[in-house]
């Protein structure tokens, strides 16, 4: 079976890996940390939430950090918004790129946003007006594709509904989430097969956790099934804060590396991305990336870890 030769990995790692964490990095921190993934060769990196910092505090210095970091050109910038109010700060901080984000699993929605998936949805609708009239490329996120914290599996067909609704309202990129990382090969291509028959792969990305060890093995199911779009977070940092017991980020390294044995191309330079989560880890705490740690080790051991960062 053939795979896509090339993928485009979504660097999630400053936003989703980062809002979860109890220890709360400053503006200067996170701007560090972009600006060196920034020179990996990630294509996109999610640059933070414009959310109400009574939610979500780790991203407060959104604003200031999306005005800081140097901008690659050729890199792609894109910030998640939940409402008008965040799409205006967004905006005036100079955003080209948002995502929105709704689940497949009404509890789950309404525990995430307060709001049924219907609602959601029409929250949405103007966001998504406004960014097309600025020419703002949307992408949405789907969380519970896979199954539920509080309702349990969630049918591939409730997948598609949502789906389609975003499509309507204009969305442009769906990523279909494995929110408490229940997902396997078999239930990839359960949830992934409906969706494309309707929606060309292009559209299509899984973002993968790997609480039970598995995203490896379900990012390489979803590429024979022609998907090549995956989020990654940097050393496998976080996950969803509204989902007990959903750590797990499937790690940026875990993922280039597999890629790269497959002879998938993706343009990140493995080294480069080791650094970055390293001085990540240098201010967060240890982080779980298998490929990262592994890497780290042999670098300890060679005697060229990066000055300042543990080594």
């Amino acid at each position: 079976m053939s795979l896509p030769t090339h993928a485009t990995v979504v660097e999630v790692g400053p936003r989703d890996g980062l809002q979860s964490q109890s220890t709360m990095l400053g503006p200067d921190e996170i701007v560090a940390f972009i600006d060196r993934l920034s020179e990996t060769g990630l294509g996109v990196i999610e640059a933070g939430a414009f959310v109400s910092p009574k939610w979500v505090p780790q991203m407060a210095a959104s604003e200031e950090v999306f005005r800081r970091i140097h901008k690659k050109p050729g890199v792609r910038y894109p910030v998640l918004v939940p409402n008008e109010k965040g799409l205006e700060r967004a905006l005036a901080a100079g955003a080209r790129e948002i995502a929105v984000f709704t689940a497949a699993s009404e509890t789950f929605n309404r525990k995430n946003t307060n709001a049924s998936i219907a609602e959601s949805i029409e929250r949405f609708r103007p966001v998504t007006d406004r960014a097309r009239a600025e020419e703002v490329a949307v992408r949405g996120y789907v969380s519970t594709c896979f199954g539920c914290p509080y309702e349990g599996a969630v049918a591939p067909a409730k997948v598609l509904e949502v789906v389609r609704l975003l499509d309507g309202i204009g969305v442009a990129e769906f990523s279909i989430g494995d929110t408490i990382g229940v997902a396997d090969p078999g239930s990839i291509e359960a949830v992934f097969r409906p969706l494309l028959e309707g929606f060309p792969a292009s559209r299509l990305a899984l973002h993968a956790h790997d609480t039970r060890g598995a995203a490896l093995a379900n990012c390489h199911r979803a590429l024979q099934l022609g998907i090549a779009v995956f989020d990654a977070s940097a050393g496998g940092v976080g996950g969803c804060p509204y989902a007990p017991g959903a750590t797990g980020n499937m790690a940026t390294e875990d993922l280039v590396y597999m890629l790269g044995g497959l002879g998938v191309e993706t343009g990140v330079d493995l080294d480069a991305l080791v650094d970055a989560s390293a001085y990540l880890e240098s201010v967060l705490g240890p982080l779980p990336g298998r490929a990262y740690q592994a890497a780290r080790a042999q670098a300890r051991r060679a005697g060229t870890s990066p000055e300042g960062v543990g080594g």
